[in-house]
């Protein structure tokens, strides 16, 4: 089985406008849109698409919280949310006028109570499942979490997937994690180094794998994406042709593909192939993936 988990669940409400947005005046829409996400959500509605099943873990608070459980569950996603007694979960708004302009809410706090909640629920998991951790945590959990999730689940043989940045990735790397997948920038912010090169990503991702990843999945945006895998081979591959509308989702769309495909044919070089053409359907779509962008994009590359 795979779980994902998301920290900071959100409802991102996206309001569209016919002309550039007029700070201090009344702006009037020109469409909106309600879209449940964040990370680990991301990632499990395009499993759905590619036909694997999951379980989306997290924390979600009020009536925003029982309002992004029911439409997950309208989507046909399996959930297993951990309710918190006090704060809401997020809204996001996102106003689209040419040029887009987001206001993230903060969310929730997570006490420590809840937090145990998760690692019990974490302890069910039997080897071979596999973990994906997604994203950004809130300020009141400390920047070792993820590690500490690891930390529990070391001998358990349970595959981890880690997509996140800086501390957050790095502190997990002694646990081994089956994947990681920064991106080119956030790579080089770890190694502290501009990559310019292929030469230069290949080195920077097999630093991290001396320090404990297997695999290094490291995405590129419109220049595709660069695979060490655990063996010691360079996979490299670029991207399917198509206008970019979406950049939000792309990279949850690349791992829920990678872990798909990897299941499906046990090949890294397919793997990645997925991947890459999950992250590029999102990306030349409004919305996330859909199974049939994926299928039209999966031939050409």
């Amino acid at each position: 089985m795979i779980y994902t988990v998301t920290f900071n669940p959100a409802i991102d409400y996206v309001v569209r406008l016919d002309r550039p947005l007029e700070v201090g005046e009344v702006n009037r829409a020109a469409g909106e849109d309600c879209v449940l996400g964040g990370k680990g959500i991301n990632v499990s509605g395009v499993l759905r698409e590619l036909g694997c099943e999951s379980v989306a873990l997290g924390f979600v608070a009020g009536e925003t919280g029982a309002w992004l459980e029911r439409g997950l569950a309208a989507q046909g996603l399996r959930t297993d949310f951990i309710h918190l007694a006090e704060g809401m979960t997020r809204i996001n708004v996102k106003i689209k006028a040419g040029t887009e302009t987001e206001l993230n809410g903060a969310g929730p706090s997570i006490p420590e109570s809840a937090m145990q909640q998760l690692e019990t629920q974490l302890e069910t998991l039997q080897p071979d499942d596999i973990l994906i951790l997604a994203g950004s945590i809130p300020k009141s959990l400390s920047q070792s979490t993820y590690e500490r999730l690891l930390a529990g689940l070391e001998g358990h043989g349970v595959r981890a997937v880690v997509d996140a940045t800086q501390d957050l990735l790095v502190n997990v790397l002694p646990y081994h994690p089956f994947l990681i997948k920064p991106n080119n920038h956030e790579l080089g912010e770890i190694v502290g180094r501009e990559l310019k090169t292929d030469e230069e990503i290949t080195a920077a991702a097999r630093a991290l794998q001396e320090k404990g990843a297997r695999n290094v999945l490291v995405s590129m945006a419109g220049n595709g994406a660069l695979l060490v895998d655990e063996h010691g081979e360079v996979h490299r591959i670029g991207c399917p042709k198509g206008k970019v509308v979406n950049s939000v989702g792309a990279g949850d769309s690349m791992v829920a593909g990678f872990v798909a495909g990897y299941l499906q044919s046990g090949s890294y070089e397919q793997a990645l192939r997925l991947g890459t053409a999950c992250g590029s359907a999102t990306a030349f779509s409004l919305g996330l993936a859909t199974k049939e962008k994926i299928e039209e994009l999966f031939g050409q590359i």
